[in-house]
């Protein structure tokens, strides 16, 4: 546990930004590593993207309960959603003016709504991506077993093997991800749009062949639609809106200018997600689509308008790529909205840190980790986990709306009201949705995220006063006293003779004023021969430093020498003790399981017990050494 000098040990509300984030510059070997507005689109929008695969489907269950009068309202809900998806676009291309340095909801909530709103929505957005995951990742391999049904008992080794297959690509830096990702994109985007035209120009379905055979799940006996049948329809659809948020979050991943790139890339995003959501609804209802079990409404759409041939496989197989690869998008956001919190010493500093590469490592190793416990705990099954994925979403989206509003209504510029009552509008929708789900899916698995997020927001709350209380000890932020010397006293824990006595003892008196050699004494012929054999070798060799042997009755080694060296402190008051531990490093990672770990326990007794300093001297055996 670090604190970065200069930092400041509370977090406040910042002053507004309207600068490019810090980093990297143009023309800087680093810009290579950071985003197109092109690569953008695929590294960042795969989650957006892949939900129009879902999207649809969801409303169409919904709307089923009530039968074939029921799905004829799935148009007018389509464009209640692609009503709020413009609204979204809007308001996150403001808040990527607003907030170049990323962090999105959590950022607009800090600064406009307080300390604590902010944590909310950064612990809803942290579980929205957590579960993009495994929902990315479950819905891929679904769609796989859905047309190889010979792996569905082996889903959950598939979904393991699919997310690390991203986390590696991940690893190697976003605009690798990037690059990796644009064809899948390009192929699954083109395809749909190529099946809404076809389907668009045809009087009815070219083929039901993927539907024969598959029990209905339509209602029946219905001739009316409740507000709440709406409601629920509205919001299970509201899955098709996530991952709009995922390029305000990433802004910093994108090259200079990155504001402007990364707006141009949210713009792109919602107009192919509304046309391809409103699409997919009109050819539901031009065809006349119920939903059927087994078989996805897209897998009915694409046989619908293509035929069952060729061109419905190339469909199924590029949402199957997609799908499993949407989850690039919390990679891609996930591990920079980290970063922000562990800045504001909300989460571990180490979560702040780039690889070469403008990769952060730690955040994308604990994404994997996270999500791959969850994947298992689901054994692979998508609805197990999207009744929690919902919820994180709605929450993030409702705080960023109403951070909005706050935003216009504190800075008032020309046509202010109008948008505030654009965000305010989003806000209430996606506040509805919120507690719809909530309350529809509290027994399916939604209690967990209840559970989770407040319990999320009291973990950030513990790590930043652990931070405060280090920062306070260490006098952050003022001026210290100037240096001084101390007299000073080395510690080195000895059991034999070699060529790394020798170099810790030479070390030992560089460091320190006075130096004692201390080497622990058991009972028993053996440990007693040995400690004889120790001292005769050290008065031959007269070194110059005292050998201190210390007794213990039980063959213990870490508490003796801790015990021995607090001692040593209360008789020396004044003196800075230090405990210089001689170690080897083998040549080969392999060769240090060879190793008596004696260095290790001397170190974890000396912490535990003593406020003595601790000082590791490696000495390097090469391969070469005899």
């Amino acid at each position: 546990m670090s604190l970065h000098p200069g930092e400041p040990i509370t977090a406040g509300r910042p002053a507004p930004s309207t600068k490019e984030p810090s980093g990297t510059r143009p023309g800087t070997a680093g810009e290579r590593h950071r985003l197109t507005a092109l690569q953008g689109l695929s590294a960042l929008s795969l989650d957006a993207m892949a939900s129009v695969a879902y999207g649809p489907e969801s409303i169409v269950l919904v709307l089923a309960a009530a039968g074939a009068y029921g799905l004829g309202f799935t148009l007018p809900v389509t464009l209640a959603i692609a009503v709020l998806l413009a609204v979204l676009v809007a308001s996150y291309r403001q808040v990527i003016a607003a907030f170049p340095d990323g962090g999105g909801s959590y950022a607009v909530a800090k600064r406009h709504l307080g300390r604590r709103t902010g944590l909310v929505a950064a612990a809803s957005l942290i579980l929205d991506y957590v579960l993009n995951v495994a929902v990315s990742v479950t819905a891929g391999v679904a769609a796989l077993t859905s047309a190889f049904p010979q792996l569905y008992g082996e889903r959950a080794w598939i979904c393991l093997g699919v997310l690390a297959l991203v986390t590696a690509v991940n690893l190697f830096g976003v605009v690798n991800s990037a690059r990796a990702f644009i064809a899948p994109t390009a192929v699954f985007v083109g395809s749909i749009l190529v099946m809404i035209t076809v389907g668009l120009f045809r009087d009815g379905p070219a083929s039901t062949a993927s539907a024969a055979g598959h029990a209905s799940a339509l209602g029946e006996g219905a001739t009316t639609v409740g507000a709440l049948l709406l409601l629920k329809a509205f919001a299970a659809g509201c899955s098709a809106r996530t991952g709009v948020e995922a390029v305000a979050n990433a802004v910093p991943s994108f090259r200079t200018p990155a504001a402007r790139r990364a707006q141009h890339t949210e713009v792109a995003l919602g107009a192919l997600l509304g046309v391809m959501l409103i699409g997919l609804s009109v050819l539901i209802g031009r065809f006349h689509l119920q939903p059927v079990e087994g078989v996805t409404v897209l897998a009915q759409l694409a046989d619908a308008s293509f035929g069952h041939n060729a061109a419905f496989y190339v469909v199924q197989f590029a949402t199957m790529v997609l799908l499993a690869l949407a989850a690039n998008t919390s990679f891609g956001g996930l591990p920079v909205l980290m970063s922000l919190l562990a800045r504001d010493n909300y989460l571990p500093h180490f979560f702040s840190l780039k690889g070469d590469r403008q990769v952060h490592r730690h955040g994308v190793v604990w994404l994997a980790a996270v999500s791959g416990v969850l994947l298992v705990f689901s054994g692979g099954d998508t609805n197990t986990l999207v009744p929690l994925f919902a919820i994180g979403v709605f929450v993030g989206f409702t705080i960023c709306q109403a951070g909005m509003v706050r935003h216009w209504y504190e800075l008032r510029p020309g046509g202010w009201r109008v948008k505030a009552a654009l965000n305010a509008f989003g806000a209430l929708l996606t506040g509805v949705s919120a507690v719809v789900v909530t309350a529809t899916k509290f027994t399916e698995g939604a209690w967990l995220i209840v559970l989770a997020l407040p319990l999320l927001v009291l973990a950030f709350g513990r790590i930043h006063r652990a931070y405060a209380g280090i920062g306070a000890h260490l006098e952050l932020g003022r001026i210290p006293q100037p240096p001084h010397r101390s007299p000073s006293l080395v510690v080195v824990p000895v059991s034999g003779l070699s060529k790394l006595t020798s170099q810790a003892l030479t070390a030992a008196r560089s460091l320190g004023d006075s130096v004692l050699a201390v080497t622990v004494t058991h009972p028993g012929d053996e440990d007693r021969q040995a400690a004889e054999a120790l001292r005769r070798d050290w008065e031959l060799w007269k070194p110059g430093i005292e050998l201190v042997e210390v007794r213990s009755e039980r063959r213990e080694l870490g508490r003796p020498f801790s015990q021995y060296v607090r001692k040593l402190g209360e008789s020396h008051p004044g003196f800075h003790v230090t405990v210089l531990i001689p170690e080897t490093e083998p040549a080969h990672v392999w060769q240090r399981l060879l190793q008596n770990q004696r260095g290790f326990v001397v170190a974890h007794a000396i912490r535990r017990d003593t406020d003595a300093v601790i000082c590791r001297l490696r000495f390097r055996v090469t391969a070469d050494s005899p």
